[in-house]
């Protein structure tokens, strides 16, 4: 299979298994952040960016990070209603998220688990779109589940070829 239609099935598979487990649950199991995430995981399935202790790790810090910064500086807040400009809680939104990006960044190079998506994870949480620790816990769900998903794609992939079944959907 060419390696643009498989790089771009496994990565719609990725998601619409989590678009499933929404719909299944009412979970806000599917957030912008796990796009790239899969898409990552899908182009380079076997390197360092698609390592799982990377990818969960870096979404851990980033909803951390993001949780810290929302409720010290903009609890209650929420970037989905208009803030006036010039105010203070556009001020304080900003500062949240400047916050939670340092920390983000800070964390993942100190525990050299580096997926830039864990960025946007983030400044989901600082802005108030994903804030409770209950739906930090759902981020972190749904990023284990995309790693595990991908993990039997792989395996799925690498049984089929080594019976000669199929050739390799991941590439």
């Amino acid at each position: 299979m060419d390696r643009r239609v498989a790089t771009s099935i496994h990565t719609g598979f990725l998601i619409a298994v989590l678009g499933a487990f929404a719909w299944i649950t009412g979970f806000p199991m599917l957030f912008p952040s796990l796009g790239p995430s899969a898409f990552v995981l899908a182009m380079f399935p076997d390197g360092e960016a698609s390592d799982s202790q990377r990818v969960v790790g870096s979404h851990a810090i980033g909803v951390v990070a993001g949780l810290l910064a929302y409720h010290l500086f903009a609890g209650g807040l929420t970037m989905t209603t208009q803030v006036p400009p010039f105010s203070m809680p556009g001020l304080r939104l900003a500062g949240s998220s400047c916050v939670a990006i340092v920390l983000t960044v800070g964390g993942m190079l100190a525990f050299r688990v580096r997926h830039p998506p864990a960025c946007a994870t983030t400044l989901i949480v600082a802005l108030g779109l994903l804030s409770s620790p209950v739906e930090g816990g759902l981020i972190l769900v749904a990023v284990v589940v995309l790693v595990g998903v991908h993990g039997l794609l792989l395996l799925v992939n690498e049984a089929t070829e080594k019976n000669g079944l199929i050739t390799d959907l991941t590439k």
